[in-house]
């Protein structure tokens, strides 16, 4: 799969193309049935499907500050999308002057005399243009001007909820990781670099490797949970992963920290991730040490068991 940022650099002798448009954010199981029918339609017409996205988040650059918190990092989409047979990974750097493009504009500019697409496929609520003028009915009206086809992808709903970023960003907040999950089609992920902590966890026999994460990374509610950690290496280990403030300790900075069940190596420097599976508890404070420690046992045990099942 090739990727590029921004028009400019088109690869060279381009032809007709699938194009899908959005965010994408967590390509969950709704963007991964559009996905594929973009693919599917680019296959039966023998043309490239590319993905376009957008860098930074439309929202932040329409109202700075309302940034959501990220399910995906860029990097984290385009492996994602590449395994649903995607040719072409687009951002879109969005930009003010981007924002104030009328709707009918970016289809001519972009759609049109940029990516001379044959066919475009969004969700059925896909929105575009200044103020999110734009939508499906007004895409299919400027297709038959334009030559190309559009198609209104249904969203993907089960027992009553329609899966959705926003959706699964709740899910997430609340701790609730096993939704989250149903509603990804995996765990939720979170990458960072390991850093230097405290050392606590290592003085009370349970070292640690201290994650620190992306800006606007959506990282679960204050809690235990058992996750998969993945070295830099690739090599994937059961943890025990802390995420709050060590409130037995009085701490005041939120952190997340991994205890990697069965393996004595020093982490620092290493991008890593985490696959949250299963919370455990909410975060509490104890008493004691003992009466933590006593805690921390349980919760190793608790790990071990869960995903050995998985």
């Amino acid at each position: 799969m090739q990727r590029w940022r921004g028009l400019d650099h088109l690869p060279g002798g381009w032809g007709r193309c699938v194009v899908t448009i959005g965010v994408f954010d967590g390509v969950h199981k709704g963007h991964q049935a559009l996905i594929s029918r973009a693919v599917e339609l680019a296959r039966q017409r023998h043309v490239p499907c590319v993905l376009m996205t957008f860098d930074p988040h439309p929202s932040e650059v329409v109202r700075p500050g309302s940034h959501p918190a990220q399910l995906t990092t860029l990097r984290r989409r385009a492996e994602l999308v590449e395994q649903l047979g995607v040719d072409h990974f687009c951002v879109l750097p969005f930009t003010v002057e981007m924002s104030r493009m009328p709707a009918d504009e970016f289809v001519h500019e972009v759609l049109v005399e940029r990516m001379h697409a044959a066919a475009v496929v969004v969700g059925e609520n896909f929105t575009f243009g200044h103020k999110a003028a734009g939508n499906v009915e007004l895409l299919k009206t400027l297709g038959h001007r334009f030559g190309f086809v559009t198609e209104g992808a249904d969203l993907v709903t089960a027992d009553e909820v329609t899966y959705s970023s926003t959706y699964i960003r709740a899910c997430i907040d609340a701790g609730d990781v096993t939704a989250a999950a149903e509603a990804l089609g995996r765990p939720h992920r979170l990458e960072g670099i390991v850093v230097r902590g405290d050392g606590r966890g290592k003085e009370l026999g349970f070292p640690t490797a201290n994650l620190s994460t992306p800006k606007f990374a959506a990282v679960p509610a204050d809690g235990v949970y058992a996750c998969w950690f993945t070295d830099s290496r690739g090599k994937q280990l059961k943890a025990a992963v802390s995420v709050g403030t060590n409130p037995t300790f009085s701490g005041r900075e939120r952190r997340v920290e991994a205890f990697v069940l069965d393996v004595d190596e020093d982490y620092y420097g290493q991008r890593v991730s985490l696959d949250f599976v299963e919370r455990l508890r909410e975060m509490e404070r104890f008493d004691s040490i003992e009466a933590l420690l006593t805690e921390m046992h349980r919760d190793v045990d608790r790990t071990r068991e869960l995903l050995d099942r998985s």
